[in-house]
């Protein structure tokens, strides 16, 4: 098990391992749980654990990262009549998470919430550095907020249910945090699978990569503006295919874009290791 410490803005640890779930403690007052509904089972064994008793599962995917179904996550928790010191347990992807943070720094001007990512790309990028927000129809990410969770628990038993490409494409953030930070290990992910040895290690760098510049940078306002790396591109791609094209894949082919654009003004070629991230990925044309 890896422990990191984020220590500003705020200070919560991150844990990435098998069994960090038995490091989570029961939270003080009321907690609900917001769930996406493809980890149902391993988020209702989490809630039996702590003794969660408000739960709601969603159907995870960008849908899920709209005003209608932000509506509907504030409503259930006012319905429950929760109060500010209730702590909501976010367990998903990315977009869970994005949206479940959103709604913890937004329900009754903001509640402690914790980060249960069950994907690759939630582990290394979305659960981290206090982004969280929702979609408009005009654009993606456009309405949000930062917001810090208390902890985030990484466990990888769950990535062991992800389909292989949904566990390929993830990772194309953490290859990106090598390409900014220049840690080369971070670039090699061919030989990557849920059950890796190396996976922990793998995962644990690439999340200390961006928990170094956002520490730098809370709010991106300088240099936290480096982990958009393949995202001008990548946004717009996912836009046009209505998100048909992943996450991951779209920022694969921003940061190729990228690079070819970065060799043609005269700087370092970049070409090589991520064509070998495409073809290893493969994703769709």
């Amino acid at each position: 098990m890896r422990r990191l410490i984020v220590r500003n803005p705020v200070s919560y640890p991150i844990l990435i391992g098998e069994g960090v779930l038995e490091e989570v403690r029961t939270p003080e007052g009321p907690s609900a749980l917001l769930y996406d509904r493809r980890v149902e089972g391993f988020a209702l064994k989490l809630a039996e654990r702590l003794g969660v008793q408000h739960q709601l599962g969603l159907e995870g995917g960008e849908g899920a990262k709209t005003l209608a179904v932000y509506g509907r996550v504030l409503s259930f928790l006012a319905e429950k009549g929760l109060p500010r010191n209730t702590t909501l347990l976010v367990v998903g992807g990315g977009t869970l998470t994005d949206l479940g943070g959103f709604v913890a720094a937004t329900y009754l001007r903001g509640i402690p919430y914790l980060s249960f990512p069950t994907t690759t790309l939630s582990v290394v990028d979305a659960s981290v550095g206090g982004k969280t927000g929702i979609n408009l129809p005009e654009g993606k990410n456009l309405v949000g907020a930062f917001h810090f969770p208390q902890g985030v628990y990484a466990e990888l038993e769950a990535l062991k249910t992800l389909p292989p490409f949904t566990f390929k494409e993830g990772l194309v953030e953490a290859f990106k945090h090598g390409i900014i930070s220049g840690e080369e290990g971070l670039l090699e992910v061919e030989d990557l699978t849920p059950e890796s040895p190396r996976l922990e290690a793998y995962l644990a760098q690439a999340v200390a990569v961006k928990v170094r510049i956002t520490e730098q940078d809370p709010t991106e306002k300088g240099e936290r503006r480096l982990l958009n790396l393949g995202h001008t591109l990548g946004h717009a791609l996912e836009a046009y295919t209505h998100h048909a094209l992943p996450h991951g894949a779209a920022v694969a082919y921003g940061l190729l874009f990228a690079a070819l654009l970065g060799k043609a003004l005269g700087g370092e070629d970049l070409l090589p290791p991520i064509r070998c991230l495409l073809g290893w990925l493969s994703p769709p044309p």
